[in-house]
């Protein structure tokens, strides 16, 4: 009969080796990962929020209405909401329009570059909301 090369303690050993040098790896590249997020700047009302404007089909409560969203860098939104639950602070800001004239100035600015001065912002809690914030008064600057 053959002896086996390696014994059962030695087996037991390795693995335990592999996977705590495994674990501690692990552990290193997300403490880069949480070092790396940028600090949410604040946003007040009466700031101005920029970034790229884009279109959204939603059935809000059995209407068909347009809807936008301006993704932007992180924000730390006005007292209570905070981050709304994130790490970072929401990103992408739900921008509703109170008429058709506030829909036909950003229907012409789509996929471009803007600038909202905010009056009304908070986080998206409901379900038909697609984005981490809602901005529902607002202003466009040109």
């Amino acid at each position: 009969m053959t002896q086996p090369r390696f014994t059962l303690p030695t087996i037991a050993a390795l693995a335990l080796t592999l996977v705590a040098s495994g674990v501690s790896a692990q552990d290193a590249q997300q403490g880069g990962t949480q070092a790396a997020l940028p600090k949410p700047t604040a946003l007040r009302v009466g700031d101005v929020l920029s970034g790229e404007l884009n279109a959204l089909k939603t059935r809000a409560k059995g209407k068909n209405g347009p809807v936008y969203q301006l993704v932007s860098e992180p924000r730390r939104l006005p007292a209570p909401a905070g981050l709304c639950n994130l790490e970072n602070g929401p990103e992408t800001f739900q921008i509703v329009p109170a008429d058709d004239t506030q829909a036909s100035q950003l229907k012409t600015h789509r996929g471009k570059q803007v600038a909202l001065k905010i009056e009304s912002v908070s986080c998206a809690n409901e379900p038909g909301q697609m984005s981490e914030a809602v901005v529902t008064k607002w202003t466009l600057l040109k």
